[in-house]
């Protein structure tokens, strides 16, 4: 999976492309060695909320969702290096959060991701599809049931590849290669009125990677003379924050020991 940055819970690659991430591979403690770290992170722009952050429509009775829209800047260092337009909207009885990001890194070629993720409304993944366009095309499906995604893989120049991942339980978090709405999702599945320490099984679809993560409240953060409510998604190698309104929509995302941040225009 070379031809894509990875994400910002891997650990630093030994190849070229290591100076940039994307925001999720490391996320889980059994992803592999090796995969680039930076430009995982730098793709870090799902999350982004709509240019009328308090115009949030209710959910419907239910579901954990609400429906927004909007756009996130990519920093790198400081300097914007790519950008993602999300929305989250319901379906039937159900929701799809989808996300396309564009990212320029310094040193590589520009890669742009699109990731549609069907919910239901607890936030069970249903379905995934993702396409990945920089030096080679590819995509794939994803079919959740059971606690098992099936994966069919479509890869430039060769023939599809299938795999099936087994989880323990059938409520995993996507979190994808440079698409970083899908912190948005993580971030209003969490059980607010639980708070605490709250484990989770994941996957890194553009990985082919499962993991866990932890995710726990981190209390109240302020970042350029705003509050917000953190919260902190770990695990063994990777720290990253989000910041979260009052509603629990994610504002701005950091990733320190990359120097990354993810800020909602």
């Amino acid at each position: 999976m070379s031809s894509h940055p990875s994400s910002p819970f891997q650990k630093h690659s030994r190849t070229s492309q290591a100076k940039i991430v994307s925001s999720h591979g490391r996320l889980a403690s059994r992803t592999r060695q090796g995969t680039t770290f930076l430009l995982a992170l730098l793709l870090l722009s799902g999350m982004a909320l709509g240019p009328s952050a308090g115009a949030q429509k209710k959910s419907p009775a239910g579901s954990v969702f609400a429906q927004d829209k909007g756009k996130l800047n990519i920093l790198l260092d400081g300097k914007s290096v790519g950008r993602e337009e999300f929305e989250i909207s319901p379906n039937g009885g159900g929701w799809v959060a989808k996300g396309s990001s564009s990212l320029k890194p310094p040193d590589g070629p520009q890669a742009h991701v699109t990731g549609t993720l069907t919910l239901q409304p607890d936030g069970a993944p249903i379905s995934y599809d993702w396409t990945a366009q920089s030096e080679k095309n590819n995509s794939a499906h994803v079919l959740f049931a059971n606690g098992v995604a099936k994966m069919t893989l479509q890869m430039q120049g060769a023939r599809p590849f299938e795999q099936d991942l087994t989880f323990t339980s059938p409520s995993i978090i996507v979190l994808d290669n440079n698409l970083y709405y899908q912190y948005g999702v993580l971030a209003r599945i969490f059980d607010w009125s639980r708070r605490g320490t709250q484990n989770f099984s994941v996957l890194i679809p553009q990985e082919l990677t499962p993991g866990t993560i932890t995710v726990e409240s981190a209390g109240s953060l302020s970042a350029d003379g705003k509050s917000y409510e953190g919260l902190k998604v770990t695990t063994s190698d990777i720290e990253v924050v989000l910041y979260l309104d009052a509603n629990h929509r994610l504002m701005r995302l950091e990733v320190p020991t990359a120097k990354v941040s993810v800020v909602r225009e």
